[in-house]
């Protein structure tokens, strides 16, 4: 029913930049939290940024000032601007988003696909 749908990701060299995208789309009447998560390899899936529907946001301790996170409610759509890359975030980047169908339905989680970022030392 709620598609999300991930681009952006690559290969970059240190030091470098990649804007990620996730557009959301089916059965939505409303948006609250949406978010990008990342799960290295023989890691846990970890939480890199949230933005609410009232457009604040945080960050996990190891990306602030390096990325930044927002979002078009008009689009549907979040954006992760990631600069200065390091290895370390070399990793899978699902998004996530909290929708509901409708006024009265209960809030639903989904998440996109994943993304693949590769950052060379």
């Amino acid at each position: 029913q709620v598609q999300l749908v991930e681009s952006g990701g690559g290969l970059v060299q240190a030091g470098g930049s990649l804007r990620l995208s996730c557009a959301a789309s089916g059965s939505i009447f409303s948006i609250n939290n949406m978010g990008w998560y990342r799960q290295a390899p023989g890691k846990q899936r970890e939480l890199v940024a949230v933005v609410t529907s009232g457009k604040s946001t945080d960050y996990a301790d190891s990306v602030k000032g390096r990325f930044t996170i927002s979002r078009d409610n008009f689009k549907k759509t979040v954006y992760l601007q990631m600069n200065s890359l390091k290895p370390e975030d070399t990793a899978v980047y699902y998004c996530n988003a909290d929708t509901r169908r409708s006024w009265n339905s209960r809030v639903e989680e989904n998440w996109g696909q994943g993304t693949q970022v590769t950052v060379s030392p």
